[in-house]
């Protein structure tokens, strides 16, 4: 959507927003930084960086208050669990309004007039349209200009191939529970340091939400960040065995589309107003009672 507002097919944005979690992958920063130089600088669209803090930071600290990510909670009894999800919601629909707040005058806790709005482009494609939500919010209104143009997924990557922008990456969180075997297999593979990343927090948040283990908190389970509920450089991330496909029968079913999200990961993402979902029945603080 940058770059077609850029070039003109699309009016031009007065700004574009990016949340950052404060944990992506090295890949998206420097694709971000090109965005910035090659195509938002030249047409003379700011690029916005704003966040809440670093997540994984956040995670590890019993001082700070933790919007949990959706981990794999293994019960003491065995049976599996997640934790609540409201990573989205804290690390990128808060500072976004935050931002927008401020651009239109109205910083919190100032009431924003009734007739006092931004249009707000999310870039969902006719493959996701099922996504395509309304803010929560009056002074923001949502518009989903690839839908309007009937652009799919495919349509993107042709358009992004013509700006040789092919190899542009996923934005999420480096550690994200959502990734699919395929990017955990990347992350190992092409880049160690951020692999032994990913490995460590995993370690780290076994025991559950730091906050809650600092206050003494009853231990109900384990915390895991691949779904077959084991250490994250042990997890079958080059195969799903056939133990794992039937622990995870209950949860995903039997249907072909449910096996391949073991391999691609959980299509819908978290962006924002296009999140997966954040009311499933889930378990609070990685596992630990209140």
């Amino acid at each position: 959507m940058l770059a077609l507002s850029a070039e003109g097919t699309l009016p031009k944005v007065d700004y574009a927003i990016f949340a950052d979690t404060g944990w992506e992958p090295q890949a998206v920063y420097r694709h971000l930084d090109r965005l910035e130089r090659d195509i938002a600088a030249p047409a003379g669209i700011p690029i916005l960086r704003v966040s809440s803090g670093n997540i994984r930071a956040d995670a590890l600290d019993p001082q700070h208050r933790f919007a949990s990510m959706p981990l794999y909670i293994l019960n003491k009894d065995g049976k599996p669990g997640m934790t609540r999800r409201q990573c989205t919601g804290e690390y990128k629909i808060k500072p976004l309004k935050k931002k927008v707040r401020e651009l239109l005058g109205y910083p919190h806790p100032a009431r924003i007039p009734r007739d006092v709005f931004v249009e707000q482009w999310v870039g969902i494609s006719t493959d996701e349209f099922h996504r395509a939500k309304d803010s929560d919010v009056k002074y923001m209104r949502n518009r989903h200009p690839l839908i309007d143009m009937g652009w799919s997924r495919a349509d993107c990557i042709r358009y992004l191939t013509s700006l040789n922008l092919a190899d542009t990456p996923k934005s999420s969180c480096l550690g994200c529970p959502f990734h699919g075997n395929a990017q955990w297999r990347t992350i190992r593979d092409s880049s160690p340091d951020e692999w032994a990343d990913v490995v460590a927090f995993d370690a780290a948040i076994r025991q559950g939400n730091a906050r809650a283990n600092a206050t003494g908190n009853r231990l109900l389970g384990q915390a895991f960040l691949h779904r077959s509920r084991v250490p994250l450089d042990q997890a079958p991330i080059d195969h799903v065995t056939a133990a794992e496909r039937a622990a995870l029968q209950p949860e995903l079913g039997d249907s072909a589309a449910h096996v391949q999200e073991l391999e691609d990961g959980v299509t819908d993402g978290c962006s924002p107003w296009a999140c997966r979902g954040e009311a499933e029945p889930v378990q609070d603080d990685f596992g630990l009672a209140r």
